[in-house]
């Protein structure tokens, strides 16, 4: 067996995590610490000290939890033992109080990526079919089967054609004050710069979202393609539709129109300022945030010293964090920002009757993790360590002129957050994992990095990059930050992901916090 192994984050931590594979057995003697009384399963938490009932559980040098009896020293500190803190009050923060160090900017690295009309540039070129309503759904997945089939042979340059499939669009309170929620998500994702400019609708025709609510006049530049101010929409209940064939047949016909203009589209040397990079993590331990999670920040804070945009989010994952979020604000603005769309996520959550601590599953818990404080710790740090810029509300979408860091407020649901991370503009996707999951989005590239090294060699054809190197002592923080830097780039660039060659993909969730009908 390997030497044990435990990882203890700050000096005042009273609990470390046993970092070997398949845990630790009682007796094992840590090196500089206690002999365990318990066995401790690989990512759990070993008390450093004897800790009283009552005193503060600390990691991450925060106090995680507090003891509901006394823990000796050597046991094995799991959530049945812990007292949740109550969440920290979104009033007398601090605002706008650090300045991070400035640090030099990166110049000369690019990738190629697609130069789009509106200035914004994709990763990939691909043909996209909104929807308006679930209802049109199979109709849709049928002429996409024969897009794939029989098109894009004949268009070489263009990477693939992605449904907007999704739940929304009827039976819906429509005009709601929180339907702006998923009708703007839609509008944006539509307008993604992976999809070239490129809109086309298709619409059943008696649904609540009619295509020009989602898409009204001036929200696209159509007149540049063909001097027509009309959007491209398939109405299925049109009477010119005899038959399901008819149907069909008029998608694949818009479909070649959008494709000959996608096909002569070349990737072209853009500077790394215009990666748009969302950050996410799922199915995370109690190694998120000592391995993934912290290279994913270190190669955030390159990408935003090299003029990039990196979005973090998951509201529920940065709540316990939020002194952090707004003292690290730019402006008063924004800190102020920060706390008006957390605020607003409580009481989404207090309509509901829970709480952030519904949050964490039955994977987090069996991989170390007790409860949303400690797993909160662990998820900020993909943030990095810049200023944030800007926050954006979920549906909306970033503007050229922001850039740097942001916090665009989303769920923390893998499928939702991803969603809303697409319409706010993502073109690149990085996503943190220690349990494992396959996730992938048919409309964007996402690099999996595991947290540990036994799921990266189990699951070596899923995961992108082994961050598991930093808890064996193969790599710093900072050489992990550095090959993930690079290999975001070639990314961009067009080398596919694990889940694009297995074409993984997720379906688009929307966030509707509006009533259904």
């Amino acid at each position: 067996m390997s030497d044990p192994l435990a990882i203890r984050m700050q000096a005042d931590d009273n609990v470390a995590i046993v970092a070997n594979d398949g845990g630790l057995p009682a007796g094992t003697a840590l090196p500089g610490g206690p002999v365990l009384r318990d066995k401790v399963p690989q990512g759990h938490k070993v008390a450093l000290a004897d800790i009283p009932a009552g005193a503060p559980v600390r990691r991450y040098g925060v106090a995680i939890g507090f003891a509901k009896q006394a823990i000796e020293a050597g046991r094995w500190v799991h959530e049945k033992l812990l007292e949740m803190p109550a969440a920290r009050t979104l009033e007398a923060l601090p605002m706008a109080t650090v300045t991070p160090a400035p640090q030099p900017p990166l110049e000369g690295y690019t990738f190629e990526g697609y130069r789009n009309p509106d200035g914004s540039v994709g990763t990939r070129n691909l043909l996209a079919i909104t929807t308006t309503v679930q209802c049109v759904a199979g109709v849709v997945a049928h002429a996409l089967q024969r897009i794939r089939d029989e098109l894009l042979p004949q268009y070489p340059n263009v990477d693939g054609v992605v449904a907007l499939e999704h739940s929304y669009g009827c039976g819906v309170a429509i005009d709601a004050p929180d339907a702006v929620i998923p009708i703007r998500t839609l509008r944006h994702i539509s307008l993604n710069p992976n999809f070239g400019g490129e809109v086309m609708v298709v619409s059943l025709g008696c649904e609540k979202l009619q295509p020009e609510r989602m898409l009204p006049p001036g929200t696209i530049a159509i007149a540049e393609h063909d001097g027509s101010a009309d959007l491209d929409v398939v109405r299925l209940q049109d009477e010119a539709h005899v038959g399901f064939g008819s149907m069909i047949d008029s998608i694949l016909r818009q479909a070649r129109v959008h494709l000959e203009r996608l096909n002569r589209r070349r990737r072209e040397t853009v500077p790394a300022s215009e990666l748009v990079v969302g950050v996410q993590c799922g199915g995370s331990d109690a190694f998120s945030g000592v391995t993934a999670n912290p290279a994913v920040g270190f190669a955030a804070d390159l990408l935003v010293r090299a003029g990039a945009t990196i979005m973090f989010s998951e509201n529920t994952e940065v709540r316990d964090a939020v002194e952090q979020l707004t003292s690290r604000a730019a402006t008063p603005e924004v800190a102020e920002a920060i706390v008006r769309e957390l605020g607003w996520y409580d009481r989404y959550l207090e309509r509901g009757r829970v709480d952030r601590s519904a949050n964490t599953t039955p994977g987090n818990k069996a991989g170390g993790l007790s409860n949303i404080v400690e797993k909160a710790m662990g998820s900020i740090v993909k943030s990095g360590r810049m200023p944030i810029a800007h926050v954006l509300a979920p549906g909306e979408k970033l503007r050229r002129d922001q850039r740097g860091l942001v916090f665009a407020a989303t769920p923390a649901s893998d499928f939702i957050c991803g969603t809303l991370q697409l319409a706010a503009g993502m073109n690149l996707h990085v996503f943190t994992t220690g349990r494992g999951t396959p996730y992938g989005l048919a409309a964007c590239p996402v690099v999996k990095v595991a947290t540990r090294s036994d799921l990266a060699r189990r699951w070596h054809d899923l995961m992108d990059l082994n961050a598991g190197q930093v808890a064996d002592g193969a790599k710093s923080i900072e050489e992990l930050g550095w090959e993930l830097f690079h290999l975001l780039l070639d990314v961009a660039s067009g080398r596919r992901t694990w889940a694009e060659q297995h074409r993984l993909h997720n379906a688009l969730v929307l966030f509707n916090p509006a009533p259904v009908t």
